[in-house]
């Protein structure tokens, strides 16, 4: 058993960090709307790491004026903590917290049969508030240990509305400065990402590096005893440096020399569990046709080329198209609502299709640049045609700064700069 003192020091300079944190100005986000604090049942917010889980929870708990106790599990002096110190655990935060009836768990996966202790303080009536940053862990062993006592929040790093307001842009007020304002705030957005941490960053490539590192190694590697690391991190960088991308596991297994096509695959759930990638499955009305063509986005345009060893250029328009999925992931997931890419037959394809159940709601294409008359041409037609066969009436191209309504052959086009997109309310 890990000694009472060392848990009592790790809690004590845990609960002084939470004080420090009454003091500073953190940014508001609307994930926090999904967080019940009267719930029964865990709140258990998932993302990847640093994307902001722990300030959003923390957020919350103070916003509602709740007295809370703290423990953060990321911490390599608790690296020995077992399920069995977990109530020495509990003792020591009554001890410095006083009575409370609210617990923040950060990084709760770190802990073997952490869902025992909770499941136990859930049956004591606390409200419980997690995070982690593993889906399949949580989704998972939630569901099997908990019969379904939880209630799941997905974080994704900064939405452009997130990243103007932490830096003091305004994103309301219509004049021609906050427009230039708002256009320039985007620009670095495209480039620089939503991670919270890297706004204070001088130097992206190496705190990248240390993120998608402890995210191979820490998180995947470990947990799922990857016995070829080489040849698994090889791929991982690889698929960053290309995505979007399609994936094709038995040219991706040859390229890396791994011998089977099933270890790409599960490899590549790997990632997509730690919310490394994120994956866009391509439409069609026979599920089974669902499980083919899948492609991969990177969680945040910062992991396309903050990194060492990463040629991949600008890509704006890659970069772009990245950005509008997770866009449209927050905004679609809360509503049970579902994204696919659409691509028929004959070559003519749309990037996002937004589903409720098999009617499709929304069409969208995303091009960086749309003065090229071809372009312009491909772009429609693509979602022309999918609107046919979907029979869509809402249909967007998304772009960097043209802004248009077009009517042609009976469906009406909205062209949208993506920065202005992207601030409107859903």
């Amino acid at each position: 058993m890990l000694d009472k003192r060392i848990i009592e020091e790790v809690a004590t300079e845990q609960y002084q960090e939470m004080v420090a944190m009454s003091n500073a100005r953190l940014c508001s986000r609307k994930e926090e709307n999904l967080i019940d604090l009267e719930s029964n049942m865990a709140q258990c917010v998932i993302g990847v790491r640093r994307s902001g889980k722990s300030t959003l929870c923390y957020n919350k708990l103070h916003s509602q004026k709740e007295k809370f106790a703290y423990v953060n599990f990321d911490d390599e002096r608790l690296e020995q903590l077992e399920s069995a110190d977990l109530n020495v655990l509990l003792e020591v935060l009554y001890k410095i917290y006083g009575d409370f009836k609210y617990l923040f768990i950060d990084e709760i996966q770190n802990v073997k049969g952490w869902y025992l202790f909770v499941n136990r303080l859930l049956r004591t009536k606390m409200h419980i508030v997690i995070t982690g940053s593993n889906a399949n862990l949580l989704s998972g062993e939630l569901a099997t240990h908990l019969t379904g006592r939880h209630d799941e929040i997905e974080l994704f790093p900064f939405s452009f509305r997130d990243f103007c307001i932490a830096k003091n842009v305004d994103v309301d007020t219509l004049t021609t400065k906050n427009e230039a304002f708002r256009r320039e705030a985007f620009d670095q957005y495209l480039t620089q990402g939503g991670f919270p941490e890297l706004l204070h960053k001088k130097h992206k490539t190496g705190y990248v590096n240390t993120l998608v590192e402890n995210i191979l190694k820490r998180d995947i590697e470990q947990r799922h005893k990857i016995k070829y690391s080489r040849a698994f991190e090889q791929l991982a960088q690889h698929l960053l440096n290309l995505a979007p991308a399609t994936i094709v596991s038995k040219d991706l297994a040859k390229l890396l020399g791994i011998k089977s096509s099933h270890t790409v695959d599960n490899y590549i759930n790997y990632l997509i569990e730690a919310y490394l990638l994120i994956e866009l499955r391509r439409y069609s009305i026979k599920s089974k046709n669902r499980l083919y063509d899948k492609k991969v986005y990177p969680v945040d345009v910062a992991l396309m080329d903050g990194r060492e060893d990463a040629f991949v250029g600008e890509n704006m328009g890659f970069r772009l198209e990245s950005l509008v999925y997770i866009e449209l992931l927050r905004r679609n997931r809360p509503l049970a609502q579902d994204i696919y890419y659409y691509k028929n037959s004959n070559g003519y394809e749309a990037d996002f299709v937004v589903c409720r159940g098999n009617k499709v709601l929304e069409v969208y294409q995303v091009s960086y640049d749309i003065s090229s008359e071809k372009t312009r041409k491909r772009e429609i037609r693509g979602l022309l045609t999918t609107a046919k066969e979907t029979k869509c009436e809402n249909l967007f191209l998304i772009t960097d700064f043209h802004r248009e309504t077009i009517r042609q052959e009976g469906k009406t086009v909205q062209i949208v700069p993506a920065y202005e997109w992207m601030l409107a309310e859903p």
